[in-house]
């Protein structure tokens, strides 16, 4: 039976990969945040504290000019005088930028005494809290830390993701928050309000937002609110690529941020899982070649059922949905019981294990055709009846082919392919703990043997083949490599 629950997905991480730091944002509009400093990295937090609403006071006798500058520009008040302790009543956040360790020190013991939390400028071990590179799209935050380590490394990342915010991302958080009380009174659905939300969000509300059509934007706000009390459930059919969770595309990664449901195959790693909407319902499907736990048909009815609840469904599956996905069975069952769906492709493995190994699937005057197998079709028959393709000129990648290695070798070898034609076997391509394996068409009834390869593997046979850059993979074969290499 389907597996319901995130359970099974809860993984406890090493601690280096977890975070030293909580992120967390602290108010401080209208109340007093010192910077402690007299020169440039002062002023540099003036400037950082001038994006938001805080009342900035810089304490110290005497201020360098892009210091004042700084304090002229964004109204701080200057406190000449040396610090002192006292200067630390009623502050909400101090900054320590006296460019000094001892002095900076001082103010740091001095704000623990008081209960302040205190950030020591370039000394990431004195701090009890850490400044982010901050993207400011008001009320819309980013901040990106590194935790004191790549400052830099911060830097560049915020550059993408000002990229990525239209300057009025605000602009559209705001249109949001006065349409959220209609939205609780219109839409009593929790589901349907988070579909109005996503839609909102990605939709032509924001499109026409960031156009600079107010007025429009608001207006097909309204005309979503309206629609939505009838909103039907949907199934979408996402491909989840090979499993590194980069090489999900974007519009895959939306979707599971919008899915009320997550309907997942056991190959798609629990990591990619886990990046859908913290409150979906994550429901193990657990197919995986020759146990399947899950019947078909069930699967089937489930997302039936589930479409029909007027839910939001990602339905994910390994690689791409439509090749050897079982799609097609999914699509039909959709379609008689009039559930609404979407194909969204995915990376599929002959093309991650193909980029992994750098084989050019096709080649001028090599390789013009590419034949995508499985190494049973429906009735278990191995290589039923695209054996002679490869004489042909075309590539051919095997899909679950490891168990029927030595019939796929001996049919094509049959067929007349010759037994020194280049073969690649990858293993778990495009995840962390990928192998790769070369050898010939003759050596590959090997790999039934080889009990240490036990991971999904993608065969690809083909002239194509000896064109690629190998040079590090294991032979295929290792005892025969060692007779050859003893001879």
């Amino acid at each position: 039976m389907a597996s319901r629950g995130g359970d099974t997905l809860k993984t406890l991480k090493k601690p280096e990969d977890r975070l030293d730091v909580f992120p967390a944002f602290m108010k401080v509009a209208g109340r007093r945040v010192l910077v402690v400093g007299h020169g440039g990295e002062a002023a540099a937090k003036v400037r950082l504290l001038g994006e938001t609403n805080a009342r900035i006071v810089v304490v110290s006798r005497t201020i360098e000019p892009d210091l004042q500058d700084a304090v002229t520009r964004f109204e701080a008040e200057h406190v000449a005088e040396d610090f002192q302790p006292a200067h630390l009543n009623g502050a909400a956040l101090v900054f320590s930028a006296r460019e000094d360790w001892d002095l900076d020190k001082a103010v740091v013991d001095a704000a623990r005494a008081a209960g302040v939390p205190v950030n020591a400028v370039d000394k990431p071990e004195l701090c009890d809290f850490y400044t982010g590179a901050l993207v400011n799209r008001a009320p819309i935050a980013v901040a990106i830390t590194s935790t004191g380590v790549g400052p830099v490394l911060s830097r560049h990342i915020r550059a993408r993701i000002e990229a990525m915010l239209p300057r009025s991302t605000g602009e559209l958080a705001r249109l949001a928050e006065s349409f959220r009380d209609a939205a609780t009174k219109v839409i009593r659905d929790g589901g349907l309000r988070r579909s109005f939300w996503a839609r909102f969000f990605s939709g032509s509300v924001a499109t026409n937002l960031y156009a600079g059509k107010a007025d429009v934007a608001r207006s097909e706000a309204q005309r979503l609110l309206n629609s939505m009390a009838d909103e039907p459930g949907f199934v979408w059919l996402v491909g989840a690529g090979p499993g590194a969770e980069d090489l999900l595309t974007l519009r895959a990664q939306r979707l599971l941020q919008e899915a009320d449901v997550i309907v997942h195959d056991a190959l798609v790693p629990a990591n990619v899982v886990a990046m859908g909407r913290r409150d979906a319902e994550r429901i193990s499907v657990g197919k995986r070649k020759g146990a399947h736990s899950v019947p078909q048909s069930e699967i089937c009815e489930l997302l039936v059922e589930l479409g029909r609840k007027g839910l939001k469904v990602v339905r994910l599956k390994a690689g791409d949905p439509m090749i050897f996905g079982r799609a097609a069975e999914e699509m039909e069952a959709l379609r008689e019981a009039g559930v609404g769906f979407e194909i969204v492709p995915g990376v599929t493995a002959a093309f991650a294990a193909a980029a992994s190994a750098q084989i050019p699937l096709t080649l001028r005057g090599v390789a013009s055709n590419l034949v995508f197998a499985t190494g049973h079709n429906a009735r278990s028959e191995t290589l039923p009846d695209w054996a002679g393709l490869a004489l042909k000129g075309a590539t051919v990648a095997v899909y679950m082919g490891r168990s029927v290695a030595a019939a796929v070798a001996a049919k094509m070898i049959g067929a007349g392919l010759k037994p020194e034609t280049p073969v690649a076997v990858i293993e778990n391509a495009a995840h962390p703990d990928e192998r790769q394996f070369a050898g010939t068409l003759s050596e590959l009834a090997v790999l039934e043997n080889r009990a240490e390869i036990y991971g999904p593997v993608l065969i690809v046979i083909g002239e194509a083949v000896g064109h690629a850059a190998m040079d590090k993979a294991e032979p295929l074969a290792p005892q025969l490599a060692a007779r050859v290499v003893a001879a």
